[in-house]
């Protein structure tokens, strides 16, 4: 008869001879998260794939063992995890244990979440102050929370830089009227509050972008569909370029064959347009195209192409990500990013690539979508 020993415990329980089944988790090396199950004698039963991946272990070699012995887990202190944590023979109710750090033998770092199946009360469901029937341990690498935070620094940093100025800029104008309100004439105060509006406008755009960023990664986009002219947007867009003083040779729309009647976001449809021809203009040189022409009966295709030096091959998959920049620095790098969001919460997909005469070219192509209820 063998016995189940956890770590540090004098607490032992019977274990019954013979193989122990895989499980019913077959669809568990599908999961891109490790899991790693244990039966009630704290033997495995299921070893997916990415949990071989992350510690260098293959199912075959560790299903049937203690998983203790498998997973010799310790804390950044040093600390047993399975003694500290006490999962089998520790509070009866407790249900699971967030995600945390700990280590394997060898000094990797891995994300452990754990969850306790036990008996549920047959009338509400709710788990009994029962012994453990199996442990279920979710297994993250570390690097993905370090890009996350990398990210989140990189964010925070860009942000921070980016308020500093229009702020400052405020804050000294503003203070300067204020102190010295009698010695400027009507129009050095204009020039001076034109100036605090235009900061203030940057530091709205900022924060607009920030709250895009937000619901793109979370998925909280919202659409309110709506008839959409594509062309018409785009000639608005163009039309307001040139009353800002732009020169409307600049600038050239081209519109073939039949366009379907396409049901979009107009105000998310004009911020990638806007983004999109914005990026072309201040990166990009000559003549700004917009073509739009039908992608099949049910889409539309966009492009916007510029006639600069173009986005060698190399450069172009990493242009929707966040922060990148081109040659010419400016902006926070988050405009081809949200761009990319917008397109695909509209089912759509966009591509950057060398345009026919030379420079970049900005494409994509969205479904003309339902008829709005």
């Amino acid at each position: 008869m063998n016995e189940l020993i956890t770590p540090g415990l004098k607490q032992h329980t019977p274990l019954p001879e013979g193989p122990v089944p895989i499980g019913s988790l077959v669809f568990a090396d599908e999961l891109p998260d490790g899991v790693v199950v244990a039966d009630e004698m704290g033997r495995i039963v299921v070893f997916n794939a990415a949990a071989g991946r992350l510690t260098g272990l293959e199912a075959r070699e560790v299903v049937g063992k203690f998983v203790f012995d498998v997973l010799p887990l310790k804390d950044a202190d040093g600390r047993d995890w399975w003694v500290f944590a006490d999962p089998y023979h520790g509070l009866a109710t407790r249900t699971r244990h967030p995600e945390r750090s700990l280590y394997l033998s060898d000094g990797t770092e891995i994300l452990v979440s754990v969850g306790y199946v036990r008996e549920r009360h047959p009338a509400n469901g709710v788990p009994r102050s029962t012994p453990v029937k199996k442990l279920v341990l979710s297994l993250r690498g570390a690097e993905q929370r370090e890009r996350i935070e990398r990210s989140r620094a990189d964010l925070v940093c860009t942000v921070a830089h980016e308020l500093r100025s229009p702020l400052t800029s405020v804050k000294g104008f503003t203070a300067t009227l204020l102190a010295k309100w009698g010695r400027f004439t009507d129009d050095q105060k204009r020039v001076m509050l034109e100036t605090v509006n235009a900061d203030a406008d940057r530091v709205t755009r900022l924060i607009t972008e920030l709250l895009d960023v937000s619901r793109i990664e979370s998925g909280r986009m919202e659409l309110h569909r709506e008839l959409v002219d594509i062309p018409d947007r785009v000639r608005k867009i163009i039309a307001g370029r040139v009353a800002c003083g732009d020169s409307e040779d600049r600038y050239r729309l081209e519109v073939s064959g039949d366009l379907p009647e396409t049901w979009l976001d107009a105000d998310k449809i004009d911020q990638i347009l806007v983004n999109l021809i914005e990026n072309a203009v201040r990166h990009g040189a000559g003549i700004v195209t917009t073509v739009v022409e039908p992608a099949d009966i049910e889409s539309v295709t966009v492009s916007v192409r510029d006639q600069g030096e173009g986005i060698s091959p190399e450069v172009a998959p990493r242009v929707f990500r966040q922060f990148w920049r081109g040659k010419r620095r400016g902006g926070t790098g988050l405009g081809l990013y949200i761009v990319k969001g917008l397109v695909e919460a509209h089912g759509g997909t966009i591509t950057v690539q060398r345009a026919p005469g030379g420079g970049a070219e900005f494409r994509f192509t969205v479904p003309a979508g339902a008829v709005a209820s």
